[in-house]
């Protein structure tokens, strides 16, 4: 008996009373709006989701070791140029040992050549001379004026006249005159060569003198088999279009009509490998192979180009690694810079985000204060600010978006501050519909008993705005926001997608998908550009969904 009445009064203490505080904490708007958002499993999913993305764009993009604009490189074996070939065309000088040839000797020898005056006056004031020793063959003289006498009335100088030469021998001495009426007469002093064959040595290291380059100059050009130069008797052995210069039976120096180049300097071009060279353009095949310093056969390409022939082989190169596919360094992948795009899908999350997060706030912030005081107020103040809603309504987004990108492309805008400009105009543009909302929502409590007392009591018309009609409109305010942010993610991707957004190197979602604008890229790396769309797509959807969580929370009868 006792045990029960025990047991009644425990029951009695225990039992809940509608005054109680717990009673009243679980009855409480907020707990009944946060119970019914969180029986939405859609929401839940949403919120997990958003919660992931900011996980994985900030606090990964702090972990990953990348950056977003740092590139990798790679080696590669490609088919570059390696050098270039073609026929002499001007006249190639030796100039003899301590001399020095005028700056325009060039010019002034083909015109000397083509006209037949061997004797042509340089732009520094000086004379020369040319005497040809062979075809397309000169020897370059630096002429002084010879001491006065009648060198007018010599026989020798009125028969170079007749002849229409441009000097004469008198004594042993070679006297050259000038064209004119009163002709000037020179002795000359030899300082150079001039013709259209190269000189390669054999050996890198051994230096052609002057008298070598002269004499095997003249013997080629008097059909000759040998010549004597610096002490020493050389050969001549004529291959084709190639000269080869022999000394003691072996190739000491090759003269070709052909001008070799390598691509990179300090790479000398033998001349076992211009011979080779030289053989195939004769045979006009599209390659030749030449074994390299290691005696390994390399394979060189030709491409013949109008009598230029430029010669290609496959070399080692350190190159970007561009669209590389997914790999322990990489997971992702990188794109077509060698980025990383792990790294750049983090660091993109962060703008993305952002920009999303920064428009909706400044709107919400625009669009509460217009909306507030135009519902408040009504009449003329309501007519003022909705006619100033309408024109931003009729401001057309995309074209603006254009100006505003060719201005900043104009003046070369820095990637934070297109960010910036980027996150005011959309938030300029997008707050009249929350504008809108406020202010239909506010009209409709302005009349409300409790808004009656306020004003009654004398409580401010600020208060009255901001402290008792706008924390009405929040529940509202917040639907639309979760669901906005959304779109102006989507809006951002688009931008960036268009060029108008996110500038490189820094990168947002939509700027990632904007490098993939070919075809061809787009179909064969995958891997480039859709893991920024699933990102994209998981956090519109993720915000949509706490949105219509939110909204159902909010006002249950929405629930369908």
């Amino acid at each position: 008996m006792h045990v029960r009445a025990r047991k009644n009064m425990e029951d009695k203490k225990n039992e809940m009373h509608l005054d109680d505080a717990a009673r009243v904490k679980v009855l409480s708007p907020g707990m009944m709006v946060a119970k019914r958002f969180f029986r939405n499993l859609l929401a839940i999913v949403g919120m997990v989701i958003i919660i992931l993305m900011f996980l994985f764009s900030f606090v990964g993009g702090a972990v990953i070791p990348y950056k977003q604009s740092q590139v990798f490189y790679t080696t590669d074996e490609i088919l570059k140029d390696y050098a270039g070939a073609t026929e002499i065309d001007q006249y190639q000088f030796n100039t003899a040992e301590g001399a020095e040839l005028p700056k325009d000797i060039y010019s002034k020898t083909m015109l000397a050549a083509s006209n037949g005056k061997m004797v042509f006056e340089s732009r520094n004031g000086g004379y020369y001379a040319l005497e040809e020793i062979g075809e397309k063959t000169y020897k370059v003289y630096s002429l002084s004026e010879a001491p006065k006498a009648l060198y007018i009335k010599m026989p020798e100088y009125k028969s170079a006249v007749e002849d229409g030469a441009s000097s004469f021998v008198k004594d042993g001495v070679t006297y050259y005159f000038s064209a004119e009426k009163n002709p000037t007469f020179f002795v000359g002093t030899e300082i150079g060569n001039a013709s259209m064959l190269s000189f390669t040595a054999y050996d890198s290291k051994t230096k052609l003198s002057y008298e070598f380059t002269t004499n095997s100059l003249m013997a080629y050009a008097n059909g000759e088999s040998s010549f004597e130069a610096d002490g020493a008797t050389y050969g001549i052995v004529i291959e084709g279009d190639a000269i080869n210069v022999t000394l003691n039976g072996e190739n000491y120096a090759l003269l070709s009509n052909m001008n070799f180049n390598a691509v990179t300097s300090g790479v000398y071009l033998t001349p076992e490998y211009k011979l080779t060279a030289l053989e195939a353009f004769a045979e006009n095949a599209t390659e030749f192979v030449f074994a390299d310093a290691d005696g390994v056969d390399v394979t060189y390409k030709i491409e013949n180009k109008n009598g230029q022939y430029l010669i290609k082989k496959n070399q080692v190169t350190r190159v970007i690694d561009s669209y590389a596919a997914p790999s322990k360094e990489h997971w992702v992948g990188t794109d077509a810079n060698g980025m990383d795009l792990l790294a750049r899908l983090m660091y993109g999350g962060r703008i993305s985000l952002l920009i999303g997060f920064v428009v909706i706030f400044i709107e919400v912030l625009i669009g509460t204060v217009i909306g507030g005081i135009a519902g408040f107020f009504g009449k003329w103040v309501d007519n003022l600010l909705m006619r100033l809603v309408d024109v931003i309504y009729c401001i057309p987004a995309m074209p603006l978006y254009l100006i505003l990108g060719s201005i900043m492309d104009y003046y070369q805008a820095k990637p934070a501050a297109r960010i910036y400009m980027l996150c005011i105009v959309m938030a300029v543009i997008g707050w009249v519909g929350i504008a809108r909302i406020v202010r239909g929502q506010i009209l409709s409590l302005r009349e409300q008993e409790f808004m009656v007392a306020a004003e009654a009591t004398g409580i401010s018309t600020y208060r009255r705005i901001f402290k008792h009609l706008v924390p009405n409109v929040i529940p509202q305010l917040i639907v639309f926001a979760s669901m906005g942010l959304g779109d102006v993610i989507l809006s951002e991707a688009t931008l960036s997608f268009l060029g108008l957004g996110i500038k490189y190197p820094a990168a947002s979602w939509g700027s990632i998908i904007n490098a993939v604008n070919d075809s061809y890229v787009m179909t064969k790396y995958v891997f480039v550009w859709l893991p920024a769309g699933l990102l994209i797509l998981l956090t519109v959807l993720a915000f949509n969904f706490i949105g219509d969580g939110l909204r159902d929370a909010f006002d249950p009868k929405m629930k369908r």
